[in-house]
C-alpha cells in the first residue's frame, strides 16, 4: 500500500483534443460544470500530498481548485512530454509515487483511486486501472519508476508500462474516456 499522503496527484489536461474539433473539449459542460472538473471534484477529498494539473492553453482555473498549474509548451511531442513534466515536479516535491489521472475521464472515483494505492506493493509498484480487458489511465507509480516515466518519449505515455504492470478493475463505465463529440453525447446519455 502506498498512502495518498506520500503521492502526488498529476493531472493531464494538455492534450491537443485533436478528434474533438476545434473547441476545448475539457471546457465542454457535461452535468452543468466543464467535463475536466468532474475529475476534480471527485478527487478532491483524496488526501494528497500535492496536485499538479499539467495544461496547455485551457481557459479552466485548476488553480482555483488547488493545483499547482505546470505549462506544457510542447503538447505536439505527446502525452509524455506532460507525464514527465509532473513527475519531474513530483519527485522535486519528495513524492514517492504519483497518480496520474486524465482530465478527460470524468466518472472515475475516489474509491477507485483508492483501490490503486491499497494494491500498489511498494517503491517499484506500476498499478493501472482496467475495465477487465485493457489498463489504462489513471495509474499509479511508486518512485522506483521516476527515472523510466521521465524517459519515455512519443505519444505513447506510460502505456507499455502500464501494460505489465498490476491491473485493478474498475466497475462498468467508470473508466469512460471522452476524445470525441460523440464519446460526450454518450455520457451526456448515460448521465
Amino acid at each position: 500500500m502506498i498512502l495518498a499522503e506520500k503521492t502526488a496527484l498529476i493531472l493531464l489536461a494538455a492534450g491537443r483534443s485533436q478528434r474533438f474539433g476545434d473547441v476545448d473539449k475539457l471546457e465542454q459542460l457535461f452535468l452543468r460544470k466543464p467535463l475536466a472538473f468532474h475529475v476534480v471534484t471527485a478527487l478532491e477529498a483524496v488526501p494528497f500530498l500535492t496536485r499538479f494539473a499539467v495544461t496547455n492553453g485551457t481557459n479552466l482555473d485548476f488553480a482555483r481548485r488547488g493545483y499547482r498549474i505546470i505549462h506544457n509548451d510542447a503538447p505536439e511531442i505527446g502525452m509524455s512530454q506532460s507525464v514527465k513534466l509532473g513527475v519531474a515536479s513530483a519527485r522535486d516535491e519528495g513524492a514517492e509515487a504519483v497518480l496520474i489521472a486524465l482530465a478527460d475521464m470524468p466518472r472515475v472515483t475516489a474509491n477507485h483511486i483508492y483501490h490503486l494505492l491499497d494494491a500498489a506493493d511498494g517503491h517499484d509498484a506500476v498499478v493501472a486501472s482496467s475495465d477487465g480487458v485493457n489498463p489504462r489511465p489513471p495509474a499509479l507509480f511508486g518512485a522506483g519508476q521516476f527515472e523510466a516515466l521521465l524517459a519515455l518519449e512519443g505519444d505513447e505515455g506510460a502505456r507499455a508500462m502500464v501494460r505489465s504492470g498490476r491491473h485493478v478493475i474498475a466497475p462498468e463505465g467508470e473508466l469512460l474516456d471522452i476524445d470525441t463529440p460523440e464519446d460526450l453525447e454518450q455520457l451526456r446519455a448515460l448521465r
